[in-house]
């Protein structure tokens, strides 16, 4: 006798694998975000988000270089720094020139940078606040993962900024707020550098970065911290940083 064939119906269904190599977790994270930070947790990598952020940003600098130049940028900066204002208007100028002649290799440097130090230096804080607060134990490759992964939505603003820098009037851009995804853009040229630093704080794609980030270590400490808690506890973070950033804001204006 034949023996019996299970039918579709018995056959148990299997979920799809979480994405394993580096460029699937960058769509991963967009589309799939829990079961990708799961593979993330599993097997931590970094490397491909940050890289590709890095290069993004160096290509928007750029761009900004040669289509818009730097000149119109320092005069604007200069505009609010009152140490600067009350200068004669010949120191003013030596001053404006070094600023345009060192702005490109100071941006290409920054953002070359900011991208890897970013993550090392939110991880780092994440991973102990998590560890002492909560009493996880995330290990700093997990952390680290977790944190260069969720920049993902730098990516897309990166892009985006590309995009906006070759089809807006050049004399409209404003290379710090090129999306207009934050509340920057409803402060006026002219406001104290304070305001300006809180407003452009309030970023969509911070926020969503931030809830990348709750989900990624709530995966990583399923028993430990739900999301909840550790969105409560990264937002938290995120307004003490907000507070030094307007202060040093406020200082040095």
């Amino acid at each position: 006798m034949a023996s019996a064939q299970p039918s579709a119906a018995s056959t148990p269904a299997t979920s799809a694998p979480a994405p394993s190599n580096s460029i699937a977790r960058i769509f991963g994270v967009i589309f799939s975000p829990k079961e990708t930070f799961e593979s993330i947790v599993q097997r931590p990598t970094w490397l491909a988000p940050l890289l590709t952020l890095c290069i993004i940003l160096i290509a928007t600098v750029a761009i900004y270089g040669h289509r818009v130049g730097w000149l119109g940028m320092m005069e604007k900066q200069d505009a609010k720094v009152s140490r600067i204002q009350q200068m004669s208007k010949a120191q003013q100028q030596q001053v404006l020139a070094a600023q345009v002649k060192y702005a490109p290799v100071a941006a290409y440097v920054e953002v070359a940078l900011i991208p890897f130090v970013g993550a090392l230096v939110v991880a780092s804080v994440l991973m102990a606040a998590f560890n002492i607060i909560v009493g996880t134990q995330i290990k700093f490759s997990t952390a680290f993962g977790v944190v260069s992964y969720a920049y993902v939505p730098g990516i897309i603003s990166s892009l985006l900024g590309i995009v906006v820098l070759f089809l807006k009037d050049p004399a409209a851009i404003d290379l710090q707020n090129l999306v207009a995804s934050n509340a920057g853009a409803l402060v006026p040229s002219d406001a104290p550098a304070w305001r300006t630093s809180l407003f452009t704080a309030i970023d969509i794609f911070s926020f969503w970065e931030m809830l990348l980030m709750a989900i990624g270590f709530s995966v990583a400490a399923p028993r430990k911290i739900s999301f909840g808690k550790a969105l409560g506890m990264i937002f938290v973070l995120w307004l003490v940083w907000v507070v030094l950033r307007v202060g040093l804001a406020a200082a040095f204006a």
